[in-house]
């Protein structure tokens, strides 16, 4: 049985040096630790083996840049040859933060207001499938009535 990151190194290999950012963002929390992890990941591997990453804040960027000989040296002893020779840290972009199971189920789902419900039926009104419009409804619904539940936080 074949592993999906299997599958996915290697199309992102048909595309050059991408096929390695799999390994390397694999590598990433391993070789950086929890904390830097948190504040800053992998963005792209340039052709000249410089990796480029996006740190949180400014401030994140300029330390991690100061230690980049460190952070090369940590990655080259978990992923030997694949490791990059250089790293750029620039402030970006980072990807969202995984929310364990537990914490997202933690409480009751918010119910819709009446006019969130009208908008999702409205959002759905054009679906021809009863089952899917009926679905699509319902995600809508619930996706609208969570984004308010967050901004009102």
């Amino acid at each position: 049985m074949d592993r999906i990151g299997d599958a996915v190194r290697r199309e992102l290999g048909r595309f050059g040096t991408s096929g390695e950012m799999a390994d390397l963002v694999g590598a990433w929390p391993e070789a950086v630790g929890e904390t830097v992890a948190r504040n800053a990941w992998p963005a792209r591997l340039a052709r000249d083996g410089t990796l480029h990453v996006n740190a949180g804040s400014s401030a994140w960027a300029f330390e991690l840049q100061q230690l980049e000989s460190e952070i090369v040296g940590r990655l080259r002893e978990v992923l030997g040859e694949v490791a990059p020779s250089r790293l750029r840290v620039v402030p970006g972009r980072l990807p969202e933060p995984l929310v364990p199971s537990e914490e997202r189920h933690a409480g009751p789902l918010p119910e819709a207001t009446l006019e969130q419900a009208r908008e999702a039926r409205d959002w759905a009104a054009e679906i021809e499938s009863e089952d899917l419009r009926k679905s699509v409804e319902k995600a809508a619904r619930a996706s609208l009535a969570r984004a308010s539940d967050r901004r009102a936080v």
